[in-house]
Order: C-alpha cells, then sequence, then structure tokens
C-alpha cells in the first residue's frame, strides 16, 4: 500500500476556487481501480494552506491514475509544496 499525504500552500484568497477545482478529479480518483481513498482540502486552521491525502493499493495503481487523471488546470500558484509518498509494509487499528 502506498500513501501519498503532505500540503501546499496557495495565495488565501485563491485557495476555496483551488480546492473546488480538484472537486472533479477527487471523485474520479476515488473510482480509480487501486485508490483506497483520496482527499484535497482547505486547511482548518493555516489560510492559503492546501492539504492533500491519497491511498492506493500499488504503485502501479497509482501510475495508471497519473497517465489519466487529467489534472485541472487553474491557473492558481502553486507556492510551496511538502507532499510526500511512503510505502506501507503493515497496517493495524490506531488503538
Amino acid at each position: 500500500m502506498w500513501i501519498i499525504a503532505g500540503h501546499l500552500t496557495v495565495d488565501e484568497d485563491a485557495r476555496d476556487a483551488f480546492v473546488e477545482a480538484h472537486r472533479d478529479l477527487v471523485e474520479r480518483a476515488r473510482k480509480a481501480p487501486g485508490c483506497l481513498d483520496v482527499a484535497i482540502t482547505a486547511d482548518p486552521v493555516t489560510p492559503g494552506r492546501v492539504n492533500n491525502y491519497e491511498r492506493w493499493e500499488s504503485w502501479d495503481a497509482i501510475e495508471a491514475w497519473r497517465r489519466r487523471a487529467d489534472a485541472p488546470d487553474t491557473g492558481v500558484e502553486m507556492r510551496e509544496v511538502n507532499v510526500t509518498a511512503y510505502e506501507i509494509a503493515t497496517t493495524r487499528p490506531p488503538f
């Protein structure tokens, strides 16, 4: 399993439009083979911050999705991008 997680920053007044522009992409990704979850959300604390979370069954599933994702051209400049892919070897309940 792979998790891609982190955040990016955009101008505060462009954040909500940036997130909304990705709604269709998130809906399609969640239906993609091998996708376990995807979320692109406005951070509730820091204006201008957008949180990114993806969970996939395999790296092959991620690559297949990226070939057809057709990400939107939002016209919004991403100022800082801090997103990392993590390969998960084991899982367990958090308690």
